[in-house]
């Protein structure tokens, strides 16, 4: 069976470096993204309770509807590198000039 590798609307809010907010057993949680599943997010978070600590060892798989996003990741814009690229492609290679054949006589 072939892995369904689209992501669901619901998730496309969320990106890897975001922080959320998020509820186990019944306490409130801030963590961080650190992987997306096909509906669902691996979560890296702090606790100063040692049972929760001991269960989860700071890490968690929370389904997306269960998340509220806080902050937003940085976005990197790779635009710049693009550009030069492009530039590069497009530009005319520098072949030897032609000789005309007027100035044979």
């Amino acid at each position: 069976m072939a892995k369904n590798t689209e992501v669901s609307a619901a998730q496309s809010k969320f990106h890897v470096g975001d922080e959320v907010s998020f509820k186990i057993e019944k306490q409130t949680f801030k963590g961080f993204i650190d992987k997306s599943y096909t509906n669902s997010f691996l979560i890296t978070f702090e606790s100063d309770d040692p049972e929760i600590i001991d269960k989860y060892h700071k890490k968690v798989v929370i389904n997306n509807r269960h998340l509220k996003l806080i902050k937003a990741a940085p976005k990197i814009k790779d635009d710049d590198n693009d550009k030069e690229n492009k530039d590069k492609s497009t530009k005319p290679s520098k072949a030897a000039p032609k000789k005309s054949k007027s100035a044979k006589k």
